[in-house]
């Protein structure tokens, strides 16, 4: 086995691009990615990306090769999909590859473009992530399904709408200064507090925005990047993945996630640690309770404990464990084909010390991903650490 170093990561602008395609936007990450490496697309062995509902957005299946092209190069390309998980996925494989030994340098990422839709038809082309048959079809939304998993959490072990507005307001302060991120702008927790219902508990400023973006990484052994003599500072030294039941009405518990639990479990032990070496973590808030729900999968807080956190100050940007320093879903943008690849290129940053929010964390050797699919039907958690 070989150490896993991220070479190079790019991302594009997440936000509304409703005249861009998706092909262009993953080549300009594609692009970005190589440029941060300083490794020549030629090298691509293998190409691994994720995407969810391009079918349904731009009529494109088939898209790896498209991809391929995109980002110059030419190599075996394959399409991941697991619902928001999918560019999670496609890393983890692009790691899993590296490690193996079976290629020196794999491009990983993902895309996706929803901005051109109508907001009605981006809630149905999301909603066949659930089960169509015992979810969909009576007419369950994810803003719903997370509503009912928040319900379920407040009555098994407390909390309230205001600890969850402190995550949202906590997510936008930390998207100001990022670059890449959709809102860049502060709500404060009264602003949180006020804004419309949309399943309750959650509110406005407790669901992430539809987005447009890219995100992608370029993965070298460590003996590539020693013979290239790369500035590759960050390895991925542990990944992991979890299943669980589809239908929230199948699940033992509403109010814990399962297939976090198994992946986190599963990469801490590939990386020989345990959550107590966490420095930092960009986790899957697609609604704020997410957060939470992610930050006690990985161990972080025991159970029933991470409802406070964020108004505590505990997952703030000075707090002791610093939480979606990128904003998150909730603030930087949810382009679900490419989130996964995102938080990764996120952590890099952070770790490496050029992320505008890299002060907040500039001790930080260990950082871990949670990227999740659906109502976390799956997830995929990663584990980066500063190289020696």
């Amino acid at each position: 086995m070989t150490d896993v170093r991220v070479a190079g990561v790019g991302l594009t602008r997440f936000g509304d691009h409703p005249e861009r395609t998706g092909r262009d936007l993953f080549g300009e990450a594609a692009l970005r990615a190589f440029e941060d490496a300083g490794v020549d697309s030629a090298d691509v062995e293998e190409l691994n990306y994720g995407n969810f509902m391009g079918a349904l957005a731009e009529h494109q299946g088939h898209q790896a090769p498209l991809m391929a092209e995109a980002a110059g190069v030419r190599c075996p390309a394959t399409r991941y999909e697991s619902a928001c998980a999918s560019a999670g996925v496609a890393v983890r494989e692009a790691v899993r590859t590296v490690a193996a030994g079976d290629a020196d340098v794999v491009l990983a990422g993902g895309m996706e473009r929803m901005t051109n839709l109508p907001t009605d038809e981006v809630t149905e082309g999301l909603a066949i992530a659930a089960d169509d048959l015992f979810e969909v079809r009576a007419g369950v939304t994810f803003p719903g399904a997370y509503a009912l998993m928040a319900n379920a959490y407040f009555d098994a072990y407390g909390g309230s709408r205001e600890d969850l507005a402190h995550v949202a307001s906590k997510n936008h302060a930390n998207a100001v200064p990022n670059e890449y991120a959709q809102y860049r702008t502060e709500v404060s927790v009264e602003e949180a507090m006020d804004a419309p219902p949309v399943a309750e508990p959650l509110h406005l400023y407790d669901a992430c925005p539809i987005t447009d973006g890219a995100s992608a990484l370029v993965l070298v052994s460590e003996e590539y990047a020693a013979d290239h003599d790369l500035d590759a500072s960050v390895a991925v030294t542990g990944t992991g993945q979890g299943t669980d039941r589809m239908a929230l009405g199948d699940r033992e518990h509403l109010a814990r996630t399962p297939a976090a639990d198994d992946a986190a479990d599963a990469a801490y032990a590939d990386a020989g640690i345990d959550a107590d070496a966490v420095d930092v973590a960009e986790v899957h808030d697609c609604f704020t309770i997410a957060e939470v729900l992610a930050l006690e999968s990985l161990g972080l807080f025991e159970t029933g404990e991470g409802i406070a956190a964020a108004r505590e100050g505990t997952t703030t940007a000075d707090g002791d464990l610093p939480v979606n320093l990128s904003g998150g879903l909730k603030a930087k943008g949810h382009p679900v084909g490419a989130t996964g690849g995102s938080q990764i290129a996120e952590l890099t940053r952070l770790l490496r010390g050029d992320h505008p929010n890299s002060e907040h964390v500039s001790d930080a050797e260990v950082g871990v991903a949670h990227n999740a699919g659906g109502t976390v039907a799956s997830a995929v958690v990663h584990v980066l650490e500063v190289a020696e």
